[in-house]
């Protein structure tokens, strides 16, 4: 082998120090880039689950009203047939001697963590935040956060 040969081949051993650097700024140049993407993902998938528990508690809120209005249950006067609390709609109640429930758990809040949930009843103000305890009439969330299409979630 000749001299020239052997060079060459010491020199296609590694990388150079500038080929190291060039390769590690990349890299972070691209995770840079992926972090964002994992937040507004993440931030997506809390939004996606918020919307479904809003949806599941609204839809057994709605179940309870109609079995109320169809007088399988008692109610209230001043409910208007909605029930009292979200711990109703778990426990269940009494109809024709058996027990129906209307929602499995109540919900732990994605944005909050916690499932705490703000209530609304009939005679509220619909953009109030105080909840004035007569019967369930709307959930939402208590989180003060706004979502990605700009809205409050305590809006949804």
């Amino acid at each position: 082998m000749s001299v020239e040969q052997q060079i060459r081949k010491r020199g296609e051993r590694g990388l150079t120090l500038v080929e190291l650097i060039v390769t590690v700024s990349l890299l972070a140049i691209l995770a840079s880039a992926a972090v964002p993407v994992a937040r507004f993902q993440v931030k997506r998938e809390k939004e996606r689950e918020l919307r479904r528990d809003l949806w599941e508690m609204r839809d057994a809120i709605d179940h309870y009203k109609d079995a109320a209005d169809k007088g399988a249950i008692q109610t209230k006067v001043d409910s208007q047939n909605y029930p009292p609390d979200l711990e109703t709609l778990v426990t269940g109640v009494d109809v024709q001697s058996k027990k129906v429930k209307f929602l499995r758990r109540i919900p732990i809040d994605p944005m909050t963590g916690r499932a705490e949930w703000g209530l609304r009843s009939m005679q509220d103000d619909p953009s109030s935040d105080s909840y004035g305890g007569q019967s369930v009439f709307d959930v939402h969330s208590k989180s003060t956060g706004t979502g990605l299409d700009g809205t409050k979630y305590s809006d949804w």
